[in-house]
């Protein structure tokens, strides 16, 4: 019977001999319908799914769109910097797949535009229909976040960043140097000689240009930008 999962349900299945854990969690009512206390409980438990996992998948019934309730769990994922893996799924019911793949996807850029690096698959849990193609993306999003770029080829990069930043009272804003701090999610550290004008926008900026020339896709990265004197 729907809904009558409350608790997260831990389970080991196997493809083509890898084993994978899977955490099924008890399923997500939009917020409208939740009205008791073991419904609180239920999203609980699938926020503590979620800082468990190493990827996450995101299932979206592709009939309804991405929802507030998604939104709301794609930003916990991104917050803990887990993989993801966005799943349109009841594909057997669209009629026009390509259509409705392409105003999907407009959609996520719309409502999910910090998590435009997400892998997408669609699905069809009644027929199975590519249902396994989501151990490849696993796989390669676990290797993606373990990823680790030499210090040497991160610097080459402040060619191609330095020209797109401020000169608040002339004096001109640029990085002196990067470095790769930490991986799972991968983590930079980015050394400016003065942060004074940098902005949100600029963090954006360079995490394209890292994503341009080394991927990540399909897990977040965090920047941490700090200027030459260690603040």
């Amino acid at each position: 019977t729907p809904g009558t999962t409350r608790d997260s349900v831990d389970s080991i299945c196997r493809y083509h001999g890898r084993p994978y854990r899977i955490i099924d969690t008890a399923g997500l009512r939009k917020k409208s319908r939740i009205q008791y206390s073991v419904e609180k409980f239920s999203v609980l438990r699938a926020l503590r799914s979620i800082e468990r996992s190493d990827v996450t998948l995101l299932l979206i019934d592709c009939r309804e769109g991405i929802t507030d309730q998604d939104q709301k769990i794609a930003s916990l994922i991104e917050e803990r910097g887990k993989g993801v893996i966005i799943i349109f799924n009841k594909w057997d019911l669209i009629e026009e797949p390509e259509t409705t793949y392409k105003k999907l996807l407009a959609e996520l850029n719309w409502k999910l535009p910090f998590m435009t690096y997400a892998e997408v698959l669609t699905t069809s849990g009644l027929t199975r229909k590519r249902v396994t193609k989501v151990f490849p993306l696993i796989d390669r999003i676990i290797e993606e976040r373990r990823k680790r770029i030499p210090t040497g080829e991160l610097n080459r990069l402040s060619e191609e960043i330095n020209p797109h930043l401020p000169s608040p009272s002339g004096r001109k804003r640029k990085v002196l140097y990067l470095t790769q701090s930490g991986t799972e999610p991968p983590r930079f550290t980015v050394f400016f000689n003065n942060l004074k004008g940098i902005k949100p926008e600029h963090k954006r900026f360079i995490e394209r240009v890292i994503r341009n020339r080394y991927g990540f896709k399909g897990t977040p990265i965090k920047i941490n930008l700090r200027d030459r004197s260690g603040r």
